[in-house]
């Protein structure tokens, strides 16, 4: 139902019996009445995932712990892994094999928070944005293409495979 009041400089309201849908008169406002609802599924939805941001926010903080007492070095070579993990899933993906969808993001998220944990350590010895840069591109060429370790470890299981059958 729709309510029109007009208001008077006199603080008065007149309310006719007209309904208007819309209106360009700026003395006007219009005002839809609508009834009361029961809480949506969305709300209750967002009431039980509070308790799981709490939980997650609680992983990702044992995470960055985890992540800060690795060496810069360590870092390197963790991330340099992660690529290649993703790199295979992504081949999975394209070869339409099972794979859990959501390693994706979570791999994601872990070498973007190595990244931001190696640009604090730059940050605090005080190397600027440029030399950073810099510093990533000589990196990025001195690192050795080699197997992600998901790969190494289905190699070494088939070669096991491989000697129980000619034992």
């Amino acid at each position: 139902m729709m309510s029109l009041s007009i208001a008077s400089p006199s603080g008065a309201t007149f309310t006719p019996k007209i309904n208007l849908s819309k209106s360009s008169f700026h003395s006007i406002r219009i005002a839809q009445a609508s009834p009361a609802r029961a809480p949506s599924a969305s709300t209750i939805r967002t009431t039980h995932s509070c308790s799981s941001l709490v939980v997650k926010m609680a992983k990702r903080e044992e995470e960055l712990k985890e992540i800060r007492t690795k060496t810069t070095e360590e870092l390197l070579e963790e991330i340099v892994d992660l690529k290649g993990e993703l790199f295979m899933l992504r081949l999975q993906r394209s070869a339409r094999n099972e794979f859990k969808s959501s390693e994706f993001l979570r791999m994601r998220k872990r070498i973007a928070r190595m990244l931001t944990v190696k640009r604090e350590r730059e940050l605090e010895e005080g190397i600027n944005k440029r030399i950073s840069r810099k510093l990533d591109r000589k990196w990025k060429k001195s690192i050795v293409p080699r197997p992600p370790p998901s790969l190494k470890k289905l190699q070494e299981e088939e070669a096991a495979a491989e000697a129980k059958e000619s034992a």
